[in-house]
């Protein structure tokens, strides 16, 4: 299946970039290299575009896609998390700008074999990085009920978590749950009628949740964000694209603790903790997509980007 995915709130994200020809921009979530493209048509031949991930086929894609830049691109097959690592085996000191666009890309939804869709009947999966060798069917069939509900309402914010992992429990009791259609099943069995009725898909919130889970995603962010921040160049900025509550909340809290980390208490006249600003939010809000987006991209809806440049 060929790999596709629209790149959300592309122009914007360019735009707050502020690229500069021949300066150095890394993509910590590569994907198809649609923001890549779109940035490197406007690097010379002095810039550098570095792409990450850990997915084979985005990192197959990408290749292919971003192959008439030549020299320009370097891809390497990673987590963001190691980002400092990847600058220090490219000999890069720090960056002019670095994007996430975070969540889970069209071309895994919509490759059933990849286990992220509760649309399509397939092996329970969901790995980011197909190296890795825990599966969403370890945590459906080995997690015990309190940690599914745990990670069903902290991830998925679903309010028949409980239920939800109660009947997950029982059903594999009669043997082991190995596809996205039996869990799709099980989940419609633990909410009301009346709700599956009138609300979105009622599998929607667990398989996000088990997901998450799985690969990571929030502690990865939650552990990368400061170290990104650090690895800017004085006026680089840090742009990423979230779809998720959680991660939005994380990076609003994260950005403006970096811009105002003074911990003295409120009526101190000078500040004594020493802690330093290390730059400013550019977006006090988070920048939406478009009607016009939305109107070609559903899956847009819940993106938010959220920009930081470094002082």
């Amino acid at each position: 299946m060929k790999f596709e995915h629209k790149s959300v709130l592309l122009a914007e994200t360019v735009e707050h970039l502020k690229i500069k020809p021949g300066g150095i921009y890394v993509d910590g979530t590569l994907g198809g290299g649609g923001h890549a493209e779109a940035v490197c048509k406007k690097l010379s031949g002095r810039g550098i575009y570095v792409g990450i991930d850990q997915d084979e086929d985005a990192i197959k894609a990408a290749t292919a896609r971003l192959a008439p830049f030549g020299d320009l691109v370097t891809i390497v097959r990673s987590n963001y998390e190691r980002m400092g690592a990847v600058f220090s085996s490219l000999g890069i000191e720090a960056a002019d700008g670095i994007l996430l666009d975070l969540g889970v890309s069209s071309y895994q939804l919509d490759t059933p074999e990849r286990g992220f869709s509760y649309k399509e009947d397939a092996r329970l999966d969901m790995r980011m990085d197909q190296r890795q060798e825990k599966t969403a069917k370890d945590i459906v069939n080995s997690y015990s009920e309190s940690e599914l509900f745990h990670v069903i309402r902290d991830y998925g914010e679903d309010r028949f978590a409980k239920n939800i992992a109660k009947h997950i429990v029982a059903a594999r009791k009669q043997g082991e749950i190995q596809t996205t259609g039996q869990l799709v099943q099980i989940i419609k069995a633990a909410i009301p009628a009346k709700v599956r009725a009138v609300g979105g898909h009622p599998a929607k919130r667990t398989f996000q949740a088990i997901r998450i889970e799985l690969n990571h995603e929030l502690e990865v962010l939650e552990a990368s964000l400061d170290q990104m921040i650090g690895l800017l160049k004085p006026g680089g900025r840090l742009c990423i694209i979230t779809f998720h509550s959680l991660e939005d909340r994380m990076v609003k809290t994260n950005f403006r603790k970096n811009e105002n980390p003074c911990t003295c208490p409120s009526d101190f006249p000078v500040c004594v903790c020493g802690k330093m600003s290390r730059g400013k939010v550019i977006t006090r809000k988070p920048v939406l997509p478009s009607e016009e987006e939305l109107s070609d991209n559903k899956r847009a809806r819940s993106a938010r980007l959220r920009v930081f440049e470094r002082v």
